[in-house]
């Protein structure tokens, strides 16, 4: 027992989350419980194991200990454990009562009204679409209602007839001697599963399910600012509830394609635009782009590149208040011809002769910084 990995016995991952963990503990310890398998000696050490590798794992610290040091952590073995004698070392009384409720005792609530399971999907949307809100129409396969039956899973013009052996609760109720003492049990219906009716003849339609599988089209409202990775809920549109129980809801993740000129940080959008070597030299109007269109912007001489001037109000809209939005921050990068003719080639030679002595002093007043800096090694 000692080297078998407890995530291995409970047949999780170790990403498993507590409710993974105890959903996983609650079917394997119902499946070999003692009661459930008398005389069984293999059920008897498999239930042995299955509860020393809950007591572990359903701990958050010692499962924080187990994922870092292995059974090393605790020596001989889990603290407490299951001790073999009918009782569970390191176990309160809930968690001993929480046991027998998977044998029964909850199973009077079998027959009660379920809301539907929630169904997930996700949504791929342009930069535009995420930023300025957009309704979209989705295809969903899910169970709905079958129309034949209503939902009774009977033929129609049939019904479904209360079950004889539970009087229509779901359950049975008996009496039974354990280890700590005569106990009122509860256990579900072996007739009826649980459901307290007995479909005898089942729609043809849904086969007795009262279910079928249908795609349908859903109008999904996104709103303006939704961001990468976030979801919407709509409530009421998942799959459908059992015995008259409400519709579970349904879950889209937005997924958002990568614009090619911008970038968002958080409600602001970020982008870089090339000038010219005059243009940031003489300065200029510009044109820009925005997620509203393309807009006029002067630059001023000597306009250095990287830059960096805001667009108040052209980011995304604040997805609670879409009324207010973030700026947009536009950097500038001097583009340097790489081709010049000789008339350009002869123009920037004169302009270089012009600016001799000036560019010389810019120079000279630089390296002198540098020496100070650094000393008489990066002297001109």
């Amino acid at each position: 027992m000692a080297d078998r990995d407890y995530y291995e016995i409970l047949g999780i991952d170790k990403n498993a989350s507590e409710t993974d963990i105890k959903k996983a503990y609650r079917k394997l310890a119902k499946k070999y419980h003692p009661d459930a398998n008398p005389g069984n000696k293999e059920a008897e050490q498999k239930f042995k194991e299955i509860n020393e590798a809950y007591e572990v794992l359903g701990d958050p610290e010692k499962k924080a200990k187990y994922d870092q040091f292995g059974h090393a952590a605790f020596g001989n073995g889990a603290a407490g454990g299951f001790d073999g004698f009918g009782g569970f070392g390191g176990f309160g009384m809930d968690d001993i009562f929480d046991m027998f409720d998977i044998f029964g005792t909850r199973s009077r609530r079998s027959n009660q009204p379920t809301k539907g399971e929630n169904i997930r999907t996700s949504i791929e949307l342009t930069f535009q679409e995420a930023a300025f809100g957009i309704s979209k129409e989705l295809k969903i396969n899910l169970w709905d209602t079958c129309e034949t039956c209503s939902g009774t899973g009977a033929r129609k013009g049939s019904q479904p007839e209360t079950c004889n052996k539970c009087g229509g609760s779901g359950q049975i109720r008996f009496t039974q001697t354990t280890f700590l003492g005569t106990m009122s049990r509860v256990q579900t219906c072996d007739s009826c599963h649980g459901e307290g009716k007995i479909i005898k003849d089942p729609c043809p339609t849904c086969s007795g399910r009262g279910r079928v599988r249908v795609t349908k089209n859903i109008e999904v409202d996104i709103p303006a600012g939704i961001d990468h990775g976030q979801s919407i809920r709509i409530q009421g549109k998942g799959e459908p509830g059992e015995r008259g129980g409400p519709n579970g809801d349904l879950l889209i993740t937005v997924y958002i394609k990568e614009h090619p000129i911008f970038e968002r940080r958080g409600n602001d959008v970020y982008c870089e635009i090339p000038i010219t070597f005059v243009q940031a030299t003489l300065g200029g109007e510009l044109v820009v782009p925005t997620l509203d269109g393309n807009v006029q912007y002067t630059i001023k001489e000597g306009t250095q590149t990287g830059t960096v001037f805001r667009l108040k109000g052209k980011g995304i809209p604040h997805i609670r208040n879409p009324k207010v939005r973030g700026d947009q921050y536009v950097e500038v990068k001097v583009d340097v011809p790489t081709k010049l003719n000789e008339a350009q080639k002869k123009a920037l030679l004169e302009f270089a002769n012009i600016s001799g002595e000036e560019v010389y002093q810019q120079r000279k007043g630089f390296f002198k910084k540098v020496k100070e800096a650094f000393g008489d090694a990066f002297g001109n």
